[in-house]
């Protein structure tokens, strides 16, 4: 389990490594043939894990509901982050990781409801959340890089 948490901690770095340089205007354009912009791509990525670890074991999100609603999947970018708060949206996916880590240490994760995910993968275990999490993470780290290349 400790090389997933560290791939999770590694895929976080690498999407970091892709806002250097951008503006706050540039995180917010959606280029022709997308439907969403990086600033919602990494707040996804810090509901998406919230919701597959904390939700799917009967616990609550260490994220602010309103960014759930949000940026949960189905959704499109309807916010315009500022400056604070995307800084704040940074910390949450830089430090989750280590909370994660620290709770599935300290046993917290007793049970789990088993969730379809949309790629046919039944996600059944926090372990096999874990798993899915990180797949789900390059994914849309492609998509930044992808997003970038149009700024």
């Amino acid at each position: 389990m400790k090389t997933q948490f560290d791939v999770l901690r590694k895929s976080r770095e690498l999407i970091l490594e892709e806002l250097d340089g951008l503006t706050l205007d540039q995180i917010h354009i959606i280029p022709l043939g997308f439907k969403n912009n990086i600033a919602w791509n990494v707040a996804h990525l810090v509901v998406t894990q919230q919701l597959l670890h904390y939700k799917l074991s009967g616990l609550n999100c260490l994220c602010p509901d309103d960014l759930i609603k949000a940026h949960t999947k189905g959704t499109f970018p309807t916010k315009i982050f500022t400056d604070q708060e995307f800084n704040e949206v940074k910390e949450l996916l830089v430090g989750l990781p280590d909370t994660l880590e620290e709770d599935f240490d300290a046993g917290i994760f007793k049970e789990y409801k088993a969730y379809p995910s949309s790629t046919g993968f039944v996600i059944d275990s926090f372990e096999s959340a874990l798993v899915f999490n990180n797949f789900h993470e390059g994914i849309h780290y492609g998509i930044v890089r992808s997003i970038k290349k149009f700024l």
